[in-house]
C-alpha cells in the first residue's frame, strides 16, 4: 500500500476535526509529518473526486466537502491506492522448461487481486467519522 492513502486518510480525519475552518497544506503537512508539496498532490487527487473544496489565497486552504460519515476508506483507497498491493517486481523468467517459472507471475497477480478485493471489502465498513472516533477514543485512553 502506498503512503498517499495514509495521508489522505490523515488528511480528511484532520479535515474533519475542524469542520468549519479551513486548512492550509502547510498546516496539513505539519500534522502529517510530511512535505507540503506531498500533501497538495493528494489533496488534488481528493478535490477531483470531490471529497474537498478549496479556497485560493490569503485565508485560504482546503475544506471538507462531504459528511465524514459517507466516506469510506475503500473510496479513498480506490482515489489513491488501487493496484498498490501488488508489487512491481515479479517473478519468474519464463523459462518454457520450468512450469513453475512460466506461471508464477499470472498466479501471483491473481493472489494479489484478490488480496486487494478483501481489503477494499474490509475498508467499505469505516469512514472518515469512525477514523475520527478511533483518534478520539485512542486519545483518551493516553489521558486516562
Amino acid at each position: 500500500m502506498n503512503s498517499e492513502f495514509t495521508i489522505a486518510v490523515h488528511s480528511l480525519a484532520y479535515l474533519a476535526y475542524q469542520p468549519d475552518r479551513m486548512a492550509t497544506s502547510e498546516m496539513i503537512a505539519h500534522n502529517v509529518n510530511t512535505h507540503p508539496s506531498r500533501v497538495r498532490k493528494v489533496m488534488s487527487c481528493l478535490k477531483k473526486q470531490g471529497y474537498v473544496g478549496t479556497k485560493e489565497g490569503i485565508g485560504g486552504g482546503y475544506l471538507f466537502d462531504r459528511s465524514p460519515e459517507q466516506i469510506t476508506l475503500a473510496e479513498i483507497f480506490r482515489a489513491t491506492s488501487i493496484g498498490s498491493i501488488k508489487p512491481s517486481w515479479c517473478s519468474g523468467n519464463g523459462d518454457d522448461n520450468c512450469m513453475v517459472a512460466c506461471n508464477m507471475a499470472e498466479v501471483m497477480d491473481h493472489i494479489f487481486c484478490e488480496a486487494e478485493e478483501q481489503l477494499i471489502m474490509y475498508l467499505q465498513r469505516i469512514t472518515i467519522n469512525d477514523v475520527l472516533e478511533r483518534v478520539r477514543a485512542a486519545r483518551q485512553q493516553s489521558t486516562t
